[in-house]
């Protein structure tokens, strides 16, 4: 396999010397357009302006591939409590890249709670079952992407993982490559973007924004400030100073608030009418039924709690609807205990 690779490299090398020698170069390899990407995003992610733009200038940064060539493309760790769109928004991405939003290697860090799950990751050490077989939890073909496409990783709720699991990766944040303890195998990420997710600090940050809202300082119209040190401090108890300083951006989620129901009630509406496009049909939604929708929205689940109440109280009305008539094409779902009214349109 080293041989191969180094093969490969070579072949890669060649290419390039070759164009260069022969007039005009491409201005990227990646065959993905950073414009087309964030079109996606600002669809489906709501209430992450900051973030967003922070994904977008990343995104042309690896399209002009100017980075270094021992380290992995991007290296972005997000924060921020649950249902806010961090995974989504990687998932996304892939999506956009790769044309299935499960093109990437996406690792559970909270199945790796022990320090000797850091084998998933590394392999078993010489001397110990499956040593020589180099068994890892990382899909290499997601994770070293092609020529034309990057790699896309994500360590999911990285902080629950043990510390000894987050020191395996220090090697691969900062050289881009992840040796094997055989010494037999390694895997490459120069060619991938690497994203972290992280629930570090958001109750406590959500204990103090509560008591923020209801206290006097924001009467007198001071700024919360203290939920920066809040997550800052956070980060500090789960992560080692070396490990933090081997990311190139942190970036912080906001909570969803009631501001952004109506934005989250059309994105699940628009996938709920994408999925009916397989029935040749479409739903709209009364006025008192969104409103019904949107009414007892617990911020503190995110997105997930309108993704919820279409499940448990409105799908089963419309599937209920679409095999009582098969041939409508059209139906309104009105509020009347959330029960679909179907309206024949003539079209």
């Amino acid at each position: 396999m080293p041989f191969i690779n180094e093969r490969l490299e070579a072949n890669r090398e060649s290419i390039e010397q070759n164009r260069a020698a022969s007039g005009p170069v491409r201005a990227s390899r990646f065959r993905f357009e950073p414009d087309a990407v964030m079109s996606r995003l600002r669809k489906n992610i709501v209430g992450q302006d900051d973030a967003l733009t922070a994904m977008e200038s990343m995104l042309v940064r690896v399209k002009a591939d100017i980075g270094e060539e021992n380290r992995p493309l991007a290296v972005h760790l997000f924060l921020g409590p649950t249902g806010v769109g961090k995974t989504e928004t990687v998932r996304l991405i892939a999506e956009a890249i790769h044309g299935n939003r499960d093109g990437l290697c996406r690792i559970d860090m909270n199945t790796l709670a022990q320090e000797h799950y850091a084998a998933a990751l590394t392999g078993a050490p010489p001397g110990y079952v499956g040593s020589k077989e180099g068994h890892s939890l990382f899909d290499l073909d997601k994770v070293q992407g092609s020529f034309s496409k990057p790699g896309i990783v994500l360590f999911d709720e990285i902080e629950k993982a043990s510390k000894e699991v987050v020191r395996t990766l220090l090697n691969v944040l900062d050289t881009g490559r992840l040796v094997f303890p055989s010494g037999n195998r390694e895997i490459d990420f120069r060619n991938t973007l690497i994203f972290m997710t992280s629930n570090a600090g958001a109750l406590e940050a959500e204990a103090h924004e509560q008591r923020y809202q209801r206290g006097w300082r924001r009467w007198l119209g001071l700024s919360s400030s203290k939920t920066d040190s809040l997550r800052d401090t956070a980060l500090r108890q789960y992560f080692d100073p070396e490990f933090l300083n081997r990311i190139d951006q942190i970036h912080t989620f906001n909570r969803l608030t009631d501001n952004w129901l109506e934005a989250l009630l059309d994105i699940e509406l628009a996938g709920l009418n994408h999925r009916l496009t397989k029935k040749h049909a479409a739903l709209s939604l009364s006025t008192e039924l969104r409103t019904e929708l949107c009414r007892g929205y617990d911020a503190r689940y995110g997105a997930r709690e309108m993704l919820r109440a279409f499940r448990q109280r409105l799908e089963p009305a419309v599937a209920r609807a679409l095999l009582a008539y098969p041939e409508c094409r059209r139906f309104e779902a009105d509020v009347k205990d959330i029960a679909v009214t179907v309206r024949q349109y003539v079209e």
